[in-house]
């Protein structure tokens, strides 16, 4: 049974080619100190077995399986899973969380005593750590460098040393365990599925602030990634095509004149240098090609 002044969480999980990291993640959210919580599933269409092993696993469990008949990416695959727990279960909050991401059987707990303290906290995340160096930190909250139009991960690669122990607000909170309030969905709508990769959780963080909310990091609330396991990153094509157009899309949407100008100059300069110094360290021409498409598509 759950206690009456626990809110209702829905907890979306996307689902590509990935059920060995899909299966730890549910196995570590089946252990956490939280009951009033309830976990869609969506498959992004996978090639493998995903759907008939998870479909395995999960018989008898609490979760909800949602198949997509082609890949809609991270936001719109997202997006599905939030329309389907809006209409149907009508959450007070709901949890985006990677599926290669490992949860502290306190992390839901802890972001919701944080939300619930401050109706103007509209999207909280966790301290996240790298996965197989479980006490080196990857996140403690997210920054925008306007200028390089990069996330940048506060406090990543450092040892946690307790440094990072206070909760802050903060510019945005990572996608991987990124929680957000039904009220803010209802105010703002949901992530703008043109991103498919990359961007979609800082747009959509910017559009709640916007709206009057703010985000909080929570340190103690913890929470274990295994970093780029999809999209991977700059160090593939098909990262380096999104994170390159949508870099684009973003910033001529909501950087300022001066930002973006000199933006401008560094993608000029980079345009020359980056795409081969990649293909080079990474050996993988594709690199540039897909660096100069996502290039022209962004513009």
């Amino acid at each position: 049974m759950f206690s009456s002044n626990e809110p209702l969480i829905s907890i979306i999980i996307l689902n590509w080619n990935g059920w060995k990291d899909s299966i730890k993640c549910l196995e570590s959210l089946y252990q956490i100190n939280y009951s009033n919580f309830n976990i869609i599933l969506v498959d992004n269409a996978s090639k493998d077995d995903s759907v008939k092993i998870i479909k395995d696993y999960a018989e008898n469990k609490k979760l909800t399986l949602i198949e997509n008949e082609k890949n809609y990416g991270f936001a719109e695959g997202n997006n599905i899973g939030i329309r389907y727990a809006l209409k149907h279960l009508n959450p007070e909050y709901i949890l985006l969380l990677n599926n290669d991401t490992i949860v502290n059987k306190d992390f839901l707990k802890e972001l919701i005593k944080a939300g619930e303290k401050d109706m103007f906290i509209g999207i909280l995340g966790p301290k996240i750590y790298h996965y197989d160096r479980p006490d080196i930190i990857w996140s403690a909250g997210c920054k925008i460098s306007w200028k390089f139009a990069r996330g940048i991960q506060i406090g990543t690669g450092e040892i946690d040393k307790g440094q990072y122990d206070e909760p802050k607000e903060v510019e945005y909170v990572s996608g991987s365990a990124f929680l957000i309030k039904k009220a803010v969905i209802d105010k703002i709508g949901l992530m703008d599925k043109n991103y498919f990769l990359y961007f979609e959780e800082s747009d959509w963080t910017l559009r709640a602030n916007r709206a009057g909310y703010k985000s909080l990091y929570v340190p103690a609330s913890k929470v274990w990634h295994k970093v780029s396991q999809s999209g991977g990153g700059i160090s593939k094509p098909t990262g380096l095509y999104y994170i390159t157009r949508n870099r684009w899309i973003f910033m001529k949407k909501w950087a300022n004149l001066s930002d973006y100008l000199i933006f401008i100059m560094y993608q000029v300069i980079g345009a020359l240098i980056l795409p081969f110094a990649l293909a080079i360290y990474y050996k993988n021409l594709k690199l540039i090609g897909a660096y100069f498409k996502g290039l022209a598509d962004g513009n």
